[in-house]
């Protein structure tokens, strides 16, 4: 039983991972290069894309990691509980910080926009490499609790 809620937890933690290192490797270490017109086109076409299953596979992730842990044994509980803080880090920063900024981004007008929006930008970016490597060390932890 346990090692069938592990599989399908490592599973879904490699979706969460993934969307975050994709999203990081592959297209936010350039926004930079993106004027705001573009940038906004991006963040709403990302938005929808991930908001309704991101909410989904997180939550479910989250629940399994909790299951893990509690059939778990001494060592396996330890890993399990360091990958969850790490997660919950990367979720919390997505939920508080990231998506309030995606919602203020995508919601400017050419009237509306803030002389600063690329310093808004950049926060976003900052917090963004957090949760990418918080995620990743989260999904490290997790793999090496049950592969060691």
């Amino acid at each position: 039983m346990l090692q069938v809620i592990q599989f399908i937890t490592l599973f879904l933690l490699l979706l969460v991972t993934g969307v975050f290192w994709g999203l990081w490797f592959s297209l936010s270490r350039s926004y930079h290069v993106f004027s705001l017109q573009e940038l906004q086109h991006i963040a709403r076409t990302i938005i929808s894309n991930l908001a309704v299953p991101m909410r989904f596979i997180s939550v479910s992730c989250l629940l399994l990691l909790s299951l893990s842990a509690w059939f778990s044994s001494n060592r396996e509980f330890y890993f399990t509980i360091v990958s969850m803080a790490f997660i919950l880090m990367a979720l919390l920063i997505t939920v508080v910080i990231e998506v309030p900024i995606n919602n203020r981004v995508i919601a400017w007008t050419e009237f509306t926009v803030p002389s600063d929006w690329e310093s808004i930008r950049n926060r976003w970016q900052f917090f963004n490499v957090i949760r990418t490597f918080a995620a990743l060390t989260g999904f490290g932890f997790f793999a090496a609790a049950i592969l060691f």
